[in-house]
């Protein structure tokens, strides 16, 4: 498997990624709050090669090995607070600059556009990648995430789990990731707890940042409500969501999957908001035949 790592300029900000492979279709994997590439397990980026994919992974700004962005941490409960009676959050930076981002290692790795899958917060910035750099993206794909709206709570045991202890040795960080999709991961199938510790301390290695996924929060909570604009999309949309995802809850991918007017709803019994490896096929099966029909339409 070709696999290159490398660094990109994007404005100030500089973005650390992987890419799988050297042809196919480019698809950009984008990860959730505070959540480096290496949560893309390297298995199931093969898989995506496999399936025809050149394939590129990266970290968010301020997480990882990309650039830590030198500003303030807001407070998350006065975020939360001021977001769920509807005023203004402050932010040093939202969602919109973090799919510039994006759209930024798109242009830079010489793609031109690129079929764009994210998870969580990674959703929300590839949705607003697909509404304000629409010549960047060929398809999207939304998995276990939300247009924004106040009413798509997580459970209280997922925001608890969420924001537990920062841990301060690799082996804690390792339980951390175990510990916190034990309590947001799927019903249907056990997680895999050996991998998730292996996960959780190779991202304690390569550099952890509280401070920048309590900025990656406040981010979220300042971009509001994305439901208008999200009418406007016109990339061809896969909205993929879990039956008992405590984070948010299944009527928001529905009601994602009803807002854009190409959008194709994949609802998944027992999916949690997590990726568990015995939905990997179906996952990336699903992926291909929507970035397959998206190529065709465009030729056509």
């Amino acid at each position: 498997m070709t696999t290159q790592s490398g660094r990109a300029s994007v404005g100030e900000i500089e973005l650390a990624y992987d890419l799988f492979g050297d042809r196919g279709m480019p698809l950009v994997l984008i990860m959730g709050i505070g959540a480096q590439r290496v949560f893309w397990d390297d298995a199931l980026c093969e898989l995506f090669v496999d399936a025809g994919f050149h394939v590129v992974r990266f970290d968010h700004r301020d997480i990882g090995e990309s650039s830590r962005v030198d500003a303030p941490v807001p407070d998350p409960r006065k975020a939360l607070l001021r977001r769920m009676v509807g005023a203004p959050v402050q932010a040093p930076y939202t969602l919109s600059h973090m799919a510039g981002d994006v759209a930024g290692l798109v242009e830079q790795l010489g793609f031109g556009s690129a079929h764009v899958v994210g998870v969580s917060l990674g959703g929300m910035v590839a949705q607003h990648l697909a509404i304000e750099r629409p010549e960047r993206v060929r398809s999207l794909t939304s998995i276990m995430s939300t247009p924004g709206g106040r009413r798509y709570l997580p459970k209280p045991s997922a925001l608890r789990a969420l924001f537990a202890p920062a841990p301060k040795t690799a082996i804690e960080a390792g339980l951390h990731a175990e510990r916190v999709f034990t309590v947001l991961g799927s019903t249907a199938w056990p997680i895999d707890a050996e991998r998730l510790r292996e996960i959780g301390a190779l991202a304690y290695t390569r550099g952890m940042s509280p401070r920048g996924f309590l900025r990656h929060f406040a981010a979220v909570l300042a971009s509001g409500d994305r439901k208008a604009k999200l009418r406007d999309v016109k990339a061809p949309t896969l909205v993929i969501h879990g039956s008992c995802d405590p984070m948010f809850p299944l009527r928001a991918g529905r009601d994602l999957a009803n807002l854009v007017p190409d959008a194709t709803w994949l609802p998944i019994a027992g999916m949690g908001h997590d990726l568990p490896r015995p939905l990997w096929p179906t996952l990336v099966a699903a992926i291909k035949r929507h970035a397959q029909r998206a190529e065709s339409a465009k030729v056509e």
